[in-house]
């Protein structure tokens, strides 16, 4: 088989695993009575991400190949998920939130590693093959965001969202990435190369990098946009579904499949990756990520103002502005590092970038999500399914005025040494 398509089978199945439970776990949760520790669930990515990545890193460099720890990393959270669904299923509304939340928790933990090593794994292979990473890998990724909305349309379509199958279809596809990934090109290990220290493993050197005014005013904005990432992963669903409450939406479309139209936010990323060479060289970075950070605004504005019925297309608008407000920072951020720190600690910087987005400022933001959503919101019986209703409006707001802040703040208060253009 063709490398390339063998590689985007790895991306594919990736973020296939990921996208089974992403962004319909909340729904679950909700529907076994744990509506109000939806946050905490979401915020275990945030707080695996600070060290487990840098761990399995450290394992890979030194001791196991990356494409075998790939695959035992997949196949322990696949274990983890499939024991987290048989315990939803044969305890159901009496589920304990300490076991599920322990199961979900070290099923993660192995997991989140894997987004990295897939990456190493795939930079590997194609280096091997003597072929361009820089133009031939962002096509093989864009499959892993296919993957991610296949299981999402899957899990709609077959019903899972509201029950603990969700967890099954991860498993499973975990399970077949973990032998597909013995078949990938071998990577080497530390007895054939370089050996990182573990300062370096971790990204500790480029924590130097906050002695720089610049440098540590742009890791602080990093994670307070970082706060506003997986809120909607995490509470969008259970917002649609609570409609349901309402006689008026009930059976509408975004009601009945809420995982569908909130697939529309991945289709929007993959979309608006192919924008950002334009905007970087017609507006610069800075500008770039105040674009991103603006369309966060817009996004969590329009989920409150928005319905399922008439007002259906300012949900849309929700998702296809996510495309934006996600990767042009993300993107814009990590060039910005690219051109402002030197080759011996770079790859620790984009470390640290991505532990201040994914690790710190993600787990703040859901956990302080939910206590916002606790104090405007409750939960209801409705036809034996369970929905998280009340003034979520007044949350969305709430969010939408914390974003604007931080965008205002970061225009006034961040200066580039100079604005380098793409």
């Amino acid at each position: 088989m063709n490398l390339k398509v063998r590689l985007a089978v790895m991306n594919f199945l990736e973020f296939a695993v990921w996208g089974a439970y992403l962004t319909s776990m909340g729904r679950y949760l909700g529907n076994i009575g744990m509506s109000t520790e939806i946050g905490y669930f979401y915020s275990l990515q945030g707080v695996v991400s600070i060290f487990m990545p840098a761990i399995m890193g450290i394992i890979a460099d030194r001791w196991v190949q990356a494409q075998k720890l790939f695959g035992i990393c997949h196949l322990l959270a696949g274990v983890f998920m499939l024991m987290l669904s048989w315990y939803g299923y044969t305890e159901g509304q009496n589920a304990s939130f300490a076991t599920a939340f322990l199961l979900y928790g070290l099923s993660v933990a192995f997991y989140m590693p894997t987004l990295s090593l897939a990456n190493s794994v795939a930079y590997n292979g194609l280096a091997l093959a003597g072929m361009d990473i820089v133009k031939d890998f962002p096509p093989i990724r864009v499959f892993g965001t296919i993957g991610f909305i296949c299981t999402m349309w899957f899990v709609d379509l077959m019903g899972f969202q509201v029950n603990q199958m969700q967890f099954v279809t991860s498993g499973v596809l975990g399970f077949i990435l973990c032998a597909y990934s013995f078949t990938l090109p071998a990577c080497k290990t530390a007895a054939k190369g370089e050996k990182k220290s573990v300062a370096e493993a971790f990204g500790l050197k480029a924590f130097a990098l906050f002695k720089q005014k610049r440098m540590a005013i742009f890791f602080v904005f990093s994670m307070l946009l970082g706060v506003s990432l997986q809120i909607t992963n995490s509470f969008a669903n259970p917002f649609i579904s609570s409609f349901a409450a309402v006689k008026e939406y009930a059976d509408t479309f975004g009601v009945q499949h809420a995982n569908i139209l909130i697939s529309l936010s991945q289709i929007s990323e993959t979309i608006c990756i192919l924008l950002i060479p334009f905007f970087m060289k017609r507006y610069g970075i800075k500008n770039v990520m105040l674009i991103a950070m603006f369309a966060w605004v817009l996004r969590f504005g329009l989920f409150g103002v928005g319905n399922p019925g008439s007002g259906v297309w300012m949900f849309v608008l929700s998702m296809i502005v996510y495309g934006v407000a996600f990767d042009f920072f993300n993107i814009s951020g990590s060039l910005f590092v690219e051109q402002n720190t030197t080759d011996d600690i770079r790859s620790s910087a984009q470390g640290v970038f991505f532990l201040m987005t994914n690790g710190i400022g993600a787990t703040i933001g859901t956990i302080a999500a939910q206590k916002i959503i606790n104090n405007f919101t409750h939960g209801v019986l409705i036809d034996g399914q369970f929905y998280t209703v009340g003034e979520w409006q007044t949350c969305w707001f709430i969010f939408a005025a914390y974003a604007l802040t931080v965008a205002v703040l970061f225009a006034f208060i961040f200066r580039t040494k100079k604005e380098v253009k793409a």
